[in-house]
């Protein structure tokens, strides 16, 4: 049995102190290998076979060259930790097949299972991180096999990944790709130029849509580029509400909430007017004035002038008026929708917009579960609906013209209509459709679907 000493490791240039460590005994199986630069802890196969001396080399390596710091790895908002982790062992890899390991030893025969569960999960984000942990290993042709057992369509996509990723590491020279000589953020300056980009690529793909066409996969490819635009996602981010964003009660409006003659209803309120009213307009008809939900898109390509929001809050008082704008990538931190005025109560300031849209759906479906009756809900846009990454969509187009077809919204392009679409029975025409985008088109494609859905 071979007796190891991480001890013996050194060369270090981030300020980590040599100290004692502990030897735990692990073996080959994955995941039964660790190296805890933290707590000093390292678990390895002690057996002599070749094996068991490239796993024992793995971890030896991330002694000498990973970060021991936590905060370098939970100081990136927009990196996925699976991502960093998955990145670190291909780096890892990189450097000990370049000093003559052979990694094709690195596989415990579990990979091509694990690729069929990742492709019947549907676990794309996954099916992305474990190959960046086994490529250039003898578990990549496996796992790649198994992938395809499930879903071949994806092969196309990962192999596009890992193209990148291993020109990213060749570009790199071994005493670069090594480094641990912190750079100007603080970080280690092989794991910053190596692993952090891999890790905003991968993170980038996870949140993309797999692609299936040639021409997506020509668009996924060029995301994964230096600088290269996201790859559409599919999909709408979820909705981070700016909690910023203080309310200031003002005094309401009088008759607010009142009621209305009706020849109908519960509460017999004007029983004079079975004699005066030809209609018999006797009883109580509860009302809301002054009221209705106004949904505003902040994106790059739309605008608010703070007059025009004092003039909407001067006819609607009590009004929920809500504005929304995604950033695009953006994992959940940025806030997306600020809530500007509700029921009387006014926002001390109007957020800018974070350039993409982003988020269309969710926030209209937000609005509408706060609709009081058939109160009005205006939806101020250029009906341009896309993705997390800003990416246009049929799908989630569709989506949106269905809510506006089923729940009566009133598109208006310029806040200044607001104000008047709220005290204006009347609907939209079909002839004002092309005026909003893709909404606009699904409206006009889908007509006799939608009429459906709405009756």
């Amino acid at each position: 049995m071979n007796v190891v000493h991480p001890e013996l490791v050194t060369g270090r240039d981030d300020g980590f102190e040599s100290g004692a460590w502990v030897v735990e005994a692990g073996s080959t199986r994955r995941g039964d290998a660790s190296c805890n630069l933290t707590e000093r802890v390292l678990k390895v196969p002690l057996g002599p076979d070749a094996t068991s001396r490239v796993v024992r080399a793995h971890e030896l390596m991330h002694a000498r060259v990973s970060p021991h710091l936590r905060e370098h790895y939970v100081r990136f908002d927009d990196l996925s930790p699976r991502a960093l982790e998955c990145a670190e062992e291909l780096r890892v890899n990189v450097l000990i097949g370049r000093l003559g390991f052979d990694v094709a030893l690195l596989r415990d025969g579990t990979e091509k299972l694990g690729g069929r569960r990742a492709g019947e999960s549907g676990d794309w984000a996954e099916a992305l991180c474990f190959l960046m942990a086994v490529v250039g290993t003898g578990a990549e042709k496996e796992y790649l096999a198994g992938v395809r057992q499930a879903q071949p369509q994806w092969l196309n996509g990962l192999r596009a990944v890992r193209k990148r990723a291993l020109a990213t590491v060749d570009a790199l020279a071994t005493d670069s790709l090594g480094a641990t000589h912190l750079n100007g953020e603080g970080l280690p300056s092989g794991y910053a130029s190596a692993t952090v980009t891999l890790a905003l690529m991968l993170t980038q793909s996870m949140n993309a849509r797999p692609p299936r066409t040639p021409e997506e996969l020509r668009a996924f490819r060029r995301s994964l580029e230096p600088g290269g635009r996201r790859a559409p996602t599919g999909r709408f981010a979820a909705l981070v509400f700016d909690e910023t964003v203080a309310m200031t009660t003002r005094t309401r409006s009088h008759g607010v909430r009142g009621s209305r003659p009706s020849s109908s209803g519960t509460t017999l309120r004007y029983p004079s007017r079975l004699l005066t009213d030809d209609l018999q307009r006797a009883f109580a008809r509860r009302t809301s004035r002054h009221g209705g939900i106004v949904v505003i898109d902040q994106s790059g390509s739309m605008d608010i002038e703070p007059s025009a929001l004092t003039s909407l809050l001067a006819r609607a008082p009590d009004a929920v008026i809500v504005g929304y704008s995604h950033r695009p990538g953006d994992a959940g931190r940025t806030p997306n929708v600020w809530v500007l005025a509700q029921r009387g109560a006014v926002g001390d300031f109007c957020p800018t917009g974070n350039v993409g849209n982003g988020v269309d759906g969710p926030v209209l479906e937000w609005a509408l579960r706060r609709r009081v009756g058939n109160e009005p809900v205006i939806w101020v846009t250029d009906g341009q609906v896309t993705d997390s990454h800003d990416h246009p969509d049929d799908a989630l187009a569709q989506r949106c013209a269905v809510l506006v077809r089923r729940h009566r919204i009133r598109l208006v392009r310029e806040l200044e209509g607001a104000g008047r679409a709220l005290h204006d029975g009347r609907l939209m025409s079909p002839s004002q459709w092309p005026q909003f985008g893709r909404v606009g088109r699904k409206l006009i494609e889908n007509r006799g679907f939608l009429v459906g859905c709405h009756s």
